[in-house]
């Protein structure tokens, strides 16, 4: 009996599992960013901008309309990697890739003692690298059109 990988796994209109996987982290995550910016708007008081810090990397400090940008791209890129559009892989590839460089100092400051802060800053890098590689491999390049 033959097992299935992630890696080639694929559902019935030929989408591997892994790009799946990816277009769904991304959705959620943009889903996330655009009701925080919708609640916001909405009751400017009723929630911190620092929520959105983890996905924004600094960028939450611009307001709502950051969040609801931000969002709007990562819905976007989430299904354009679902109809597995070229396009949206590289740019998920680039989104990837910014936010390691993005993390970069939060490791840096967090290595400073070896705490949970560490591992957690670190696994979102590798995380994003493991996106990378993933859709960069060339039988993942070959399902896009």
């Amino acid at each position: 009996m033959r097992r299935a990988t992630l890696s080639h796994a694929a559902s019935n209109d030929g989408r591997p599992a892994g790009v799946t996987a990816i277009s769904i982290g991304f959705l959620s995550a943009s889903a996330y960013l655009v009701i925080l910016g919708v609640v916001k708007l909405a009751n400017p008081e009723a929630i911190p901008l620092s929520l959105g810090a983890p996905l924004l990397h600094g960028l939450e400090i611009d307001g709502p309309y950051m969040f609801l940008l931000a969002g709007g791209f990562g819905l976007i890129v989430a299904f354009g990697l679902f109809r597995l559009k070229n396009l949206a892989r590289r740019a998920a590839i680039a989104i990837a890739v910014a936010g390691m460089v993005m993390l970069l100092p939060k490791v840096s400051a967090a290595a400073t003692d070896i705490s949970a802060r560490f591992f957690v800053a670190g696994s979102m890098v590798v995380v994003r690298m493991v996106i990378v590689w993933y859709l960069w491999q060339s039988w993942t390049a070959e399902k896009f059109s």
